[in-house]
């Protein structure tokens, strides 16, 4: 059985966490479908890497997905937490029991404001975790909470790229990815 990944990305966001989960997600075997929520497919990152994104989200809106993932950068959670189809998109993931995810400030202000984190057990970039409301912070690089993944920020990514892929892959899977990595 195939599985696939949504990762969305807006302008601002994080290079490194983008780019460690396409990687590790891909080595994975997992399908990974890039999508932007801007007008354009190239954006450019944090720190100005630029990235081309398979298609844009407005597009796949009616696509099934394993896994949806928002990677962090305060600028491009920003956007994230303003655009309603994506709002629309996790909501209906979470309400499906099917697995969400977001790392660095893109829990705090994207999940946050889309009102899928209430009651859970949660983490994010510690300088957002004081806007958070209806959750427990948890200070912990990732914290699963049942289809909801959550991690703290760039030292986090390849640990929080791992879990997805033993969450949606299975155990095996992160072993073996994990041992191409070398860690």
């Amino acid at each position: 059985m195939s599985h696939r990944a949504l990762i969305v990305v807006a302008e601002g966001v994080d290079d490194l966490q983008c780019v460690t989960l396409i990687d590790v997600l891909r080595r994975a075997e997992v399908e990974v479908v890039v999508a932007s929520i801007e007008g354009r497919r190239m954006l450019t990152c944090a720190r100005g890497t630029r990235l081309t994104a398979d298609g844009m989200l407005v597009d796949i809106l009616a696509q099934p997905f394993d896994l949806i993932v928002l990677p962090g950068g305060e600028k491009g959670a920003q956007h994230m937490a303003a655009h309603q189809p994506l709002e629309q998109q996790v909501k209906d993931q979470a309400k499906a029991g099917k697995f969400f995810a977001a790392i660095a400030e893109a829990p705090a202000l994207a999940l946050q404001a889309f009102g899928v984190l209430r009651q859970r057990r949660m983490t994010c970039h510690v300088d957002v975790s004081q806007q958070l409301s209806g959750c427990t912070f948890v200070d912990q690089p990732v914290v699963v909470d049942g289809n909801c993944i959550t991690a703290q920020g760039s030292g986090a990514a390849l640990e929080f790229a791992l879990v997805l892929v033993e969450q949606v892959v299975g155990r095996a899977a992160r072993k073996r990815v994990a041992g191409q990595l070398g860690v």
